[in-house]
C-alpha cells in the first residue's frame, strides 16, 4: 500500500497510528523506510505459491531489516507480511514476535479477546485479561 501505491503520506499515517498505540518511546523504525521499505516477499501470492525455500531466501532481505532493530516485536498491517515475517523469524530462529496491526489497536483499547493473543510474547499476552474477564463477567 506505501511502497507501490500511495506513498509517504500513508506511512506517515501508519507510523501516527504505531506511535499512539506503543508509545513513541517503543516505535523502532527500520532503514530503509516508507516508500523506500523492503518487500517481504509473502505478497503477490507467493506465499501460496509452494515455493517456501525460494520465497524464504527472497525475504532475507526484509528479515536482516528487521533484525537490525533489535526489536522484539514487528508490527505487520497486511496479511501476506503477517504469515511470512511470522514464518521468517520461526524458519530462521531470530527470536521476535510478529502482530498484526489490528491486535494492537485491539490491545490497547482493551479489546482483544484470549483466544486473539496467539502471536502476542509473554510480555504482552495477559495485558488487560484481568479487566476483561471481570467484564464478561458482569454481562
Amino acid at each position: 500500500m506505501v511502497r507501490k501505491s500511495l506513498g509517504d503520506p500513508v506511512a506517515e499515517d501508519l507510523r501516527f497510528v504505531v506511535k499512539s498505540v506503543v508509545g513513541e518511546e517503543n516505535f523502532i523504525d527500520m532503514h530503509p523506510n516508507r516508500s523506500n521499505n523492503f518487500c517481504c516477499g509473502g505478497g503477490g501470492g507467493f506465499l501460496q505459491s509452494g515455493y517456501a525455500d525460494e520465497r524464504r531466501e527472497f525475504g532475507r532481505k526484509k528479515l536482516d531489516q528487521i533484525l537490525e532493530t533489535k526489536a522484539d516485536y514487528c508490527i505487520a498491517p497486511c496479511h501476506n507480511c503477517h504469515a511470512q515475517i511470522h514464518d521468517l523469524s520461526d524458519h530462521y530462529e531470530a527470536g521476535y514476535h510478529t502482530v498484526h496491526l489490528w491486535t494492537l489497536i485491539a490491545l490497547s483499547m482493551g479489546m482483544l479477546g484470549e483466544n486473539e493473543r496467539e502471536y502476542l510474547g509473554p510480555d504482552l499476552a495477559d495485558v488487560g485479561l484481568e479487566w476483561l474477564q471481570e467484564n464478561e463477567d458482569e454481562e
